[in-house]
């Protein structure tokens, strides 16, 4: 029954997500790109600090490379859904390959270390002035329809990229995989003792933390149309999914979906009332909520559950 239950809220969910672009306005659509972007960078980073338990602040690295590498590929020619797969998979294997040797630190080496990548990437972009532009940034080509035709376009990209990271974290959480990554949450070392490979394990979540980062940062570049290293090499990218899944609630599937979609409501009214000082505002709030519900807000149900 509970299952059937939830298959038909799944359902319901689905409707609603595939028919609002088509029941608001272009400011409707573009904030729900927003919140589904969000959802992607929540979900991605609850690979590794979720399920794993490592303080990754990789994420702006992925994203700024994932958008760096679709602009440049459409920007010679490449159509848009191969710019998106290539930026994808070019973020996962540099991500395989950092997690090889960064995964080695634990605690707040790794959490330092994996927050100066997106330096040194952002320091390369512009520097890089023939490739990418440098500080005057990239120009991505423009659809050629309407501008409620092209934000309904990106909205169900966006959409489908979040299903995709949302159904590769339940599958993740409920295989083999996950396990080990609990285990290496829990004890890395009683893990590694007891047959667990940990550096392959760390090394699959951290590359599943980065792949769909990517294909939203190129998804991201096309649809803002342009782009610079301080913009989409920004920390708060490595910051907010963090928050999110504190929010919502660490090691689970829903959990970082439910912090996206409060983070950003958070944003945007916090944003109308305070204008001048809405980011310590936010700040305080979240640090409020985070305090309160230490467990996120999927603790609530649990709490209610008990009463």
């Amino acid at each position: 029954m509970r299952r059937a239950l939830g298959g038909a809220a799944a359902a319901l969910a689905l409707a609603a997500l595939a028919a609002l672009p088509f029941a608001g306005g272009n400011y409707a659509i573009r904030l729900a790109t927003i919140m589904l972007m969000y959802c992607v960078l929540a979900v991605s980073w609850s690979f590794i600090g979720g399920l794993a338990g490592y303080p990754s602040f990789a994420t702006a690295a992925f994203f700024g490379l994932g958008a760096y590498a679709g602009a440049i590929a459409q920007t010679r020619g490449a159509p848009a859904w191969a710019a998106w797969l290539g930026a994808a998979a070019l973020t996962a294997l540099f991500a395989a390959g950092l997690g090889v040797t960064l995964l080695r630190l634990r605690g707040h080496y790794f959490a330092i270390a994996s927050l100066v990548v997106a330096e040194v990437l952002r320091e390369i972009a512009n520097s890089a002035t023939g490739l990418t532009g440098g500080g005057m940034g990239l120009n991505l080509p423009i659809l050629r329809i309407g501008v409620t035709a092209q934000a309904r376009f990106y909205y169900f990209v966006m959409l489908a990229l979040a299903l995709a990271a949302v159904a590769a974290h339940g599958l993740v959480a409920r295989h083999r995989l996950g396990f080990g990554l609990r285990s290496i949450q829990q004890n890395e070392d009683a893990a590694n003792m007891l047959g667990v490979n940990t550096t392959l394990y760390k090394t699959l979540a951290f590359t599943l933390s980065a792949v769909f980062v990517g294909a939203a940062g190129a998804v991201y570049a096309a649809w803002v149309n342009y782009i610079e290293p301080a913009d989409v090499f920004d920390v708060l990218y490595s910051v907010k999914p963090i928050v999110m899944v504190l929010l919502g609630g660490a090691g689970s599937v829903l959990g970082p979906v439910l912090g996206a979609v409060v983070f950003l409501a958070l944003e945007e009214l916090v944003w109308r009332k305070f204008l001048t000082i809405h980011a310590g505002v936010l700040g305080l709030l979240i640090v409020a909520l985070i305090y309160l519900l230490p467990g996120g807000l999927l603790t609530l149900r649990a709490r209610r559950l008990r009463a």
